[in-house]
Parts: structure tokens; C-alpha cells; sequence
């Protein structure tokens, strides 16, 4: 192909890119004919950022600059699934229990894939987790939080005393049923003897 010729397809597949959106390269084979080559160029005039392999995001410009790719989007890209849940420990900090301590991890919880990866400069740390609600809630990150104690920082016994303090003001049905459809065994463990038994065999 000639140098106009290939400019002619490479302005054509910029014409289906939207600023803000986040590309796999099996996105963009539809639109062209050599899509490795158009990528390379892309990437090169910064059209395009590559945030990981096969992974490319278009920026949004805005008056402070490029905004960095949104994780919903691009987390669903790298999983090639919307079925996912963005977290943090971070997030235990609202449940006033004594948690305060600030970490630089964002956790997705999803059915496909497991481990650390880097994606546009950002670690995100993907567990595999059979049931997860669609959007974080009080008592399911209470639940989460029993789960992944080894992992906080904060003195365990006294955070552990607050969780009690903290589940007994809590619905005990809702509290319950997140037990026993999101909690691993030291959650349910821990959760048994504050709440009733038939709360916690029937919670609908």
C-alpha cells in the first residue's frame, strides 16, 4: 500500500474511535486491513496509549490534560467481561470500625481472571470470587473485611472488637444473607455466633 493509501485507512479507523474509550486489538480488526501496523502508528503519533498487550486507550483531553482511562472501561476490556467488582481496602475506612490506614491498591473481584497486573501504569489486583454483589454495600465490605484481615495493617483484635459493635447495628437479615453469599470461611466463621442461626441458613 502507498503512503496515501495507508494514510486514507488509518484516518478511516481513527473516524471509529471515541475519546475515552478503551480498545482491544480484536476491537479494531473490522475497520482495518493491517491492523498491527495502524496501531504501531497510533501509538507512535500518541493517538493511542498502549496500556498493556493487546490493550489501547484513545485519551479524553481535557483542560488539564489527557485524563487517564476509567477503570470500569478498562478493566472490562482486560477482562473482556462486565461482570466485576472495583474495590479497595480503602473502602473498609467509611465502615467506622477503625480502619484508617490508606492503600495503593485497587482490588477486582471477577470470575476470570487471577493475580497482579499492570495495566497504563496502574496495579490492579484481580481475585477470582464466585459471588460478589454489583456494587460495594456496608455489609458485604464488613464480610470482605473478615475475609482479607491478613491483609490490613491496622491491630486485628481491636478492629475485630469494632466489626462486632459494628454488625450488631446492622440489619441482621441483610447481614445474614451477605454471609452466606459472599463470606469465605473465616467470615462465616466469625459472623456465626453474632447472628442468628436461622438468619444466617435462611436469609432469602
Amino acid at each position: 500500500m502507498d503512503h496515501l493509501g495507508n494514510m486514507s485507512a488509518l484516518n478511516e479507523l481513527k473516524k471509529h474511535l471515541r475519546p475515552g474509550q478503551v480498545y482491544r486489538r480484536a476491537d479494531l480488526l473490522p475497520w482495518s486491513n493491517a491492523v498491527d501496523r495502524h496501531l504501531k502508528q497510533l501509538v507512535e503519533r500518541g493517538t493511542l496509549t498502549k496500556l498493556a498487550g493487546g490493550l489501547y486507550y484513545y485519551p479524553k483531553q481535557t483542560s488539564f490534560g489527557a485524563a487517564p482511562a476509567d477503570d470500569e472501561k478498562l478493566v472490562e476490556a482486560f477482562l473482556k467481561d462486565h461482570r466485576f467488582l472495583l474495590t479497595s481496602p480503602n473502602a473498609y475506612n467509611a465502615l467506622g470500625v477503625g480502619s484508617t490506614q490508606l492503600y495503593n491498591e485497587t482490588v477486582v473481584y471477577n470470575h476470570k481472571r487471577h493475580g497482579r497486573f499492570e495495566l497504563g501504569g496502574r496495579e490492579y489486583d484481580f481475585r477470582m470470587k464466585p459471588h460478589f454483589p454489583s456494587q460495594l454495600s456496608e455489609e458485604f465490605l464488613l464480610v470482605d473485611l473478615v475475609d482479607n484481615l491478613d491483609r490490613l495493617a491496622e491491630r486485628k483484635p481491636s478492629l475485630l472488637e469494632s466489626v462486632k459493635k459494628r454488625a450488631s447495628q446492622l440489619d441482621a437479615e441483610v447481614l445474614a444473607r451477605a454471609v452466606r453469599e459472599y463470606g469465605g470461611v473465616k467470615a462465616r466463621k466469625f459472623f456465626q455466633p453474632l447472628l442468628a442461626d436461622d438468619a444466617l441458613t435462611h436469609a432469602p
